[in-house]
Order: structure tokens, then sequence, then C-alpha cells
């Protein structure tokens, strides 16, 4: 039997910034997708004699760019938004594990939803979930995050995280929240084995990711690292983050936190941390060497008070930086498009000012750096032939944005664009600011039910 043919998309008459090595960008474009790939990106109209041309997109008016790529999040927390406001990050937790203690299968599942939802109509293709809280009898809860991006379509790295440090040991979350060592390895692997996709056009994929330096031990990060490597996956965790997480280290292990990961061996390639914000040159070095990759969340560390990262410093070491949207607990509109306004913004009330970051320095982190962080940077992140064709099709004709004229200014230092087109692996799952693949008000009312349920059972009711 002959293979089927593979159908093509044609979308012309757009701007095209494909972040590339190059930067290369056309004023006006085209951008060919066949099947799952991008075939072809270049100047002016696309060729007329295309073969099994299945639709033609006029993205006059349109800016087109990689799929948006969030390397930090907490998906339940969607459940808990607006509340501990005024609370810095040691304050917040104390406040919040009492009720994330008390999340079960479906809860996650509806938060997740709502979660992946918001992250999709912002332009966002690849996400990833760091989920470390499992209360004992709690349901398959990674099972449930994965089956909400397999709904939502969008591509997603599941970060299967532990907590092995309740109360009775000195740490933060109630002790029936936590995971004993060797229960929380053998559940990391088992989530590896039944979820990790290690091909080119994977949708789910799996990182190995014990919480925090003051959540975990040090036997659960050590053997941690050995695990994910034996299994050939990514590590993640959260790290220097703020001023008291760097003292914990200093009177816990004796050294900062950087130092502290490095004897634990959790700096390389194969390794990206959330936030970053209070690091020496000795630590952005030390990074840079080893090729460990970071997750820069602005709105979130300025609604915490942590602080300004090194983001223009990491970016000159040579440091792989991505951005990311961290828990709706902390960033309460869980959108990423947001998250590049704010860090060319708060970077430029840093040290560099004005010269800290620009539009394409931002566009490039949230697209090609964040692949980078993701270890997906041969596959997603940049409009290049033979890619995945993750692509969005931001409109720019709008009262917002038509008098700004470099659109992806516009995009950057404007409002949020409306996302008019969003392509995962060629397939669309947003149209005109609406999902495709789930019925978004339909999830809104669940996860506003799961709230209000997760609430009443903390407060005993």
């Amino acid at each position: 039997m002959a293979a089927p043919e593979i159908q093509r998309i044609v979308i012309d008459n757009c701007a095209i910034a494909t972040v590339d090595a190059d930067d290369t960008e056309h004023a006006v474009g085209h951008l060919v997708l066949a099947g799952h790939r991008i075939e072809s990106v270049g100047a002016g109209p696309a060729p007329a004699d295309l073969d099994h041309v299945v639709r033609r997109i006029d993205a006059r008016g349109h800016l087109a760019t990689p799929g948006l790529v969030n390397t930090h999040h907490h998906f339940y927390q969607w459940l808990t938004r607006g509340l501990a406001t005024d609370h810095n990050l040691f304050d917040w937790l104390v406040a919040l594990y009492p009720l994330w203690a008390r999340l079960d299968e479906r809860m996650c599942h509806r938060a997740a939803q709502g979660s992946l939802a918001v992250l999709a109509k912002g332009g966002v293709t690849t996400t990833m979930d760091h989920h470390y809280v499992y209360p004992r009898g709690c349901g398959d809860l990674s099972g449930a995050i994965v089956r909400a991006a397999r709904e939502t379509g969008l591509r997603f790295t599941l970060a299967r995280g532990s907590m092995d440090r309740g109360e009775k040991d000195g740490g933060l979350p109630p002790d029936f929240a936590v995971e004993s060592l060797d229960g929380a390895l053998a559940a990391t692997e088992e989530t590896v084995t039944a979820h990790h996709d290690a091909s080119f056009d994977a949708m789910t994929q799996v990182a190995v990711a014990p919480c925090s330096p003051f959540s975990v031990s040090t036997d659960l990060l050590r053997e941690s690292a050995e695990l994910a490597r034996r299994l050939g996956v990514r590590l993640h965790t959260h790290g220097s983050e703020t001023a008291e997480e760097e003292q914990y280290c200093r009177e816990k292990f004796g050294m900062r936190p950087t130092d502290y990961f490095a004897s634990t061996g959790w700096l390389g390639e194969d390794v990206w941390m959330a936030h970053c914000v209070h690091m020496s040159d000795a630590d952005i070095a030390a990074f840079a060497r080893t090729g460990t990759g970071v997750a820069h969340c602005p709105s979130s560390n300025a609604r915490l008070a942590a602080g300004i990262a090194r983001v223009p410093d990491l970016l000159s070491a040579g440091v792989p930086v991505g951005l990311g949207v961290d828990g709706t607990a902390s960033n309460e509109s869980g959108e990423l498009h947001t998250e590049l306004r704010n860090a060319l913004l708060v970077n430029r009330l840093g040290a560099h000012r004005e010269k800290a970051l620009n539009a394409r320095q931002v566009l490039r982190m949230a697209t090609h750096g964040g692949a980078r962080v993701l270890g997906r940077a041969g596959q997603i992140g940049s409009l290049e032939p033979g890619k995945l064709a993750d692509v969005v099709l931001w409109r720019m004709d709008t009262l917002a944005h038509a008098s700004i004229a470099d659109p992806v200014t516009a995009l950057v230092f404007g409002a949020p664009a409306p996302v008019t087109a969003s392509f995962v692996g060629g397939r669309q799952i947003v149209e005109d600011g609406r999902l495709l693949t789930v019925d978004e008000d339909a999830v809104a009312r669940a996860t506003r039910e799961e709230a209000r349920r997760l609430a009443r059972i903390a407060a005993g009711d």
C-alpha cells in the first residue's frame, strides 16, 4: 500500500520572526507546514504549485513566531489563586501547604486543565509542570496531569517532583504530604517508564524533579540525579530563589546553594533550575561552565518579593535561559506572554538599566531559550525547515498594536497580542483566541467547583 501523501498548510503574507541562529526575519513572508513539520520558511509568497495543500491562511496583519515555551510551572496551584497575597516565599508556603496537602486526582486534573488552557490561549505550544505534592491516598496525580495535557494538545514535560522532609524533619509540608526516599524514587521511575517519550516529535516527556534544597534530603537529591542519568531524562528543581534559601543552605550544609547542588551532582547540561535570583559571579560561572539552565520567572519573583534575577549576566556568560510562569498561586494570570514584557521591564530595574534586555532577546528566551532549557532545541523553538510545526500567529493590526511599526517590539513592549492561530505539530489548537481542543467555559466551571471543594476539605467541612 502506498504511503499517504503529506498534507500541507500554507501561511502567507505575515511578518515572520524565525528566532533561528541568525535571527532571520521577514517583513512579509510565508511558512509551509507539511504534516508535523515545517517544510519551508521564506520571504514573499509561498510557491503556487505546491501539492496536497489542504488549507491556505492569508495572515496579513500578523506576526508568526515559534510557539512559546514555558519552562517552570505548578499546575495544581490554579485552585489556590489569590491567597496569601502579601507573603514572602517561606510564609507563603506555610500558609498554602495545608491546602495543597489535600489535593486529589480530580483536583489535579481540573487544575491542570485550567493552567493548560490559559497557556495555550496565550501562545504557548510547549509547557512543563513541576508537580511535587503527592499526599497519601491521593490517586494517580501524574497520570491526571499528563491526561490534561493530551486533552489540551500542548507539547508537555512532566517534572515529577518529590519531597521527603515533612514537619517532623524540619520541613514545611505536613508529614502526610511527603514521600519516603525510596517511595519517591520508585514512583518517579514508574512515571518515567509510563509516560516518557524520547522520540523527535514527542508530545510527553518526563524529568526528575525533587522540589528544593529545603524540602528534600541530601540523599534524595543525590539519588534523584543518579536515577535521571540512568534513565536518560532531565533534572529540574528550584534554586537560589530567595535570600532565606541561601541562609538556610549556609546554616544546614555549610555552603551556598550552587555549591550544594554541585556537591550532589546537580550541575550539568541535563539540569535546569527555576528562579536563580540570588546568584554570585562564581555561581553564574559554574552554570555557564556546566551548561546548567535557568527558568526565569519575573512575575512570581516580584509577587513573592524574591528579587531581580541577573538575567543579562546569565545570558552574557552563555547560560541557557528560558521564561517560566511559575505556579498560579504566585502569578495569578498564569500566562507566559505577559512574562515577555515583565522580563524586559523588571530587568531594566537592575544594574544594567536600559541596556539589560531588548525585545528580541526576550522573544528568544521565550522560544529558543526555553527549548534549549528543556533539551529540545533541535526540534522546537525556532521556525526552520525540518523542525516541528509549532507556530503561533499573533494579530498585530488591532488598536492595541497597529501604530507600532516593528511587530517584535509590539509583541514584547505592547499589550498581550491576540492569538489568531496556534499550531502544535501542525495541529491547530487555538483559533481567534478560542481553544479548539477543550471547552474552556466548562473548564472554568470545573476549576471553580474544585477550588471550592478543596477549600471545604482543608477547612474540615
